[in-house]
């Protein structure tokens, strides 16, 4: 498969399963009776029952789902990786875009919203994971159409690091509220700066692995 027909591929499979995701959001929380503005104070358990449980399965499903298109498409395990960034970046941009076109929300880029549940709830305004987006569908893509065209990239220590780092920390800045919101409170102060630190890191990371970690090769 050429660079085209795979970035086609998957950027058409990413934008299929936001709607489908947006979709079922749309009915659970009309299961559920929540409207998107009032997701907090998080109903535990003992409110919603079984479906906490589900709700967990289908976030770790569509993580699955997100890596194998991104398995499919690639040839090797750093080129899977980059088409999983990118699958993950466009669904979740266009997740956000369907739930705007269906329900009208998020309001606006400040809106707050539950990311994830696993393990712990996430939560964050949507302007920060929409940036994360962006970050995966530049990066992945620019990764992608290297290694397809023949260019190698290697990753060393230095760049693993800053990108591990980068991700602990952006991750961080999500759930750093995660105890207070499991206790049934509100969330807090976005902790932009460390959100800003760990892009940061992590963007410096992927460029040096672009720009600097890169060895031509003979096409295949």
């Amino acid at each position: 498969m050429r660079f085209r027909a795979a970035a086609l591929t998957v950027i058409v499979f990413a934008v299929a399963m936001a709607y489908l995701e947006s979709a079922v959001v749309v009915y659970l929380q009309r299961a559920l009776d929540v409207t998107p503005d009032r997701l907090f104070p998080l109903r535990g358990p003992d409110t919603v029952g079984d479906l906490v449980a589900i709700e967990v399965g289908r976030e770790f499903a569509t993580l699955v789902m997100l890596a194998g298109i991104g398995w499919l498409a690639g040839r090797s395990w750093l080129e899977r990786l980059a088409w999983t960034a990118v699958a993950f970046g466009i669904w979740d941009v266009f997740y956000y875009l369907w739930l705007a076109l269906f329900i009208g929300w998020p309001n606006s880029p400040g809106t707050w919203d539950v990311l994830f549940l696993i393990p712990v709830p996430w939560a964050g305004p949507v302007w920060a994971p929409m940036v994360v987006s962006v970050a995966l569908i530049g990066f992945g893509f620019a990764a992608a159409h290297r290694l397809r065209t023949g260019v190698a990239l290697r990753a060393g220590a230095r760049e693993v690091g800053l990108g591990l780092i980068g991700g602990l920390l952006v991750v961080l800045s999500f759930t750093i509220d995660a105890p207070r919101l499991m206790a049934g409170g509100l969330p807090g102060w976005f902790p932009w700066p460390l959100f800003a630190a760990g892009m940061v890191s992590a963007a410096y990371g992927a460029t040096s692995v672009l720009h600097h970690g890169a060895r031509e090769t003979t096409p295949t």
